[in-house]
């Protein structure tokens, strides 16, 4: 129960923080309307997920919807600070996303999560 708890909290805190990342108009404004639209209906569709769980799920089905939200969200990210020429790092991001700096724990996972 606990862990299923950690769990659904770790991935709500995960689209939130992306939300409002993307809602910075510091990295907002650096993307392409195309890959903000994809990144806005891919956070858009994990809020709406975990918005339509009981919560009976297990960990592992909330990790699997961040690693879907994650594939969509990193390459892209990736993609606008190579063109900007901005080094490495997602700044107010915890976790570091996939080794950028700043988000503990990268985004493959939740820091703390067991």
């Amino acid at each position: 129960q606990k862990t299923r708890i950690e769990a659904k909290n770790g991935f709500e805190s995960y689209v939130y923080n992306l939300k409002n990342t993307l809602s910075d108009e510091k990295i907002a404004g650096k993307l392409d309307e195309n890959d903000k639209k994809t990144l806005e209906e891919a956070i858009d569709g994990g809020i709406a997920w975990l918005d339509s769980q009981d919560g009976l799920l297990d960990k592992g089905e909330y990790e699997s919807k961040q690693k879907e939200i994650e594939a969509i969200f990193n390459p892209i990210i990736s993609k606008m600070y190579q063109q900007s020429g901005a080094p490495g790092g997602m700044p107010g991001m915890p976790g570091g996303m996939g080794g950028m700096p700043g988000m503990p724990g990268g985004m493959g996972g939740m820091p703390g999560m067991p």
